[in-house]
């Protein structure tokens, strides 16, 4: 198949991009590179540089024999979100509503696309179904849960085959089979393990905790931890298997959470370093536990994680952590 990939310099869509050509796909990449990187492109996908908003049209023209779109194009940091709105709803929303079109109108019939586990907020169960109620605790999350409802009214209405694929917490790196290593480079960094990996290695002074009081078994917030590689394999499952006119959601993680200082213990076993820790206040629009279950994508999609462990992700993040020092 011919797919456009957008944000495909940035962490998850590099990685994803690396595994459809590798499966035999025709990959074109549309990133502005404001927050990824040009050298995580897979060298033979063809790179067009430039914004969703005003160059998705421009590349998916009626002509340019597309099939489908895998769209990672956002922006992600949900702290921010809370304080600069503005920002994730123009970008991460009207840019997706503005791709949509353009496929729409190029007559590309598959979408598969980036959201959020953020979007179900403080669930009523663990772990967290697809059924589960929604309720965004952040503009981020709103932002990606508009986009979901979007995608269905297009399955809908113009027979699209669209699926969301809603993340838990990723992490750890991939390696290329031209052995190019793709791992997290955000500027800034605001995840966990990438941030302790830093304090560990004396990169930064110590590690902020944000909330150290939250009903949990430590009093800091449980996340769902799954590899880079696992979640990047899920998008090539989800686009042999989608159908026209029909949305489908599946989660994916690896059904287990840890606390955030249990990955900081982690971190410190894998690292042989120490971590210093600062406890800060708690940041706005974050829920106490987010906790997957991916029994849906495992049972329609064929989906089974290859390195659920926490130790190898930390490992694997650790080593490309190492290689950028």
């Amino acid at each position: 198949m011919r797919l456009l990939v957008t944000g495909g310099a940035g962490y998850i869509g590099s990685v994803v991009a690396a595994l459809l050509i590798e499966a035999g796909h025709e990959v074109v990449v549309l990133d502005d590179c404001s927050t990824g990187h040009a050298d995580a492109i897979p060298k033979q996908a063809i790179f067009v540089r430039g914004r969703v908003h005003d160059a998705a049209a421009k590349v998916l023209t009626p002509d340019a024999g597309f099939d489908g779109v895998l769209h990672f194009a956002a922006f992600i940091a949900a702290g921010e979100s809370v304080i600069r709105p503005g920002k994730y709803w123009e970008n991460n929303t009207i840019g997706s509503l503005r791709l949509l079109e353009a496929a729409q109108a190029a007559g590309v019939g598959r979408v598969v696309f980036s959201s959020t586990a953020n979007v179900y907020g403080d669930p009523d169960e663990i772990p967290i179904p697809e059924t589960a109620v929604t309720r965004p605790p952040n503009p981020y999350a709103g932002s990606k849960l508009a986009v979901d409802h979007a995608l269905a009214g297009y399955a809908a209405g113009h027979g699209l085959a669209a699926v969301s694929l809603r993340y838990f917490n990723v992490a750890g790196a991939h390696t290329a089979a031209d052995g190019t290593a793709l791992g997290e480079r955000h500027d800034p960094e605001t995840h966990l393990i990438p941030l302790a990996l830093r304090a560990a290695a004396g990169v930064q002074e110590r590690l902020s905790l944000f909330g150290d009081d939250y009903p949990t078994r430590d009093g800091t917030c449980v996340r769902d931890y799954i590899h880079i590689s696992d979640l990047a394999a899920a998008h090539l499952l989800a686009l042999e298997a989608m159908q026209p006119g029909t949305h489908e959601v599946y989660n994916l993680g690896n059904g287990n959470g840890f606390s955030n200082r249990e990955v900081i213990e982690v971190v410190e076993q894998v690292t042989g370093c120490s971590v210093p820790v600062e406890v800060a206040p708690r940041r706005a629009g974050d829920p106490a536990e987010l906790v997957a279950s991916s029994d849906k994508a495992k049972q329609e999609l064929g989906w089974v994680p290859a390195k659920p462990s926490l130790p190898e992700i930390v490992a694997d993040a650790w080593a490309f952590f190492q290689r950028q020092l």
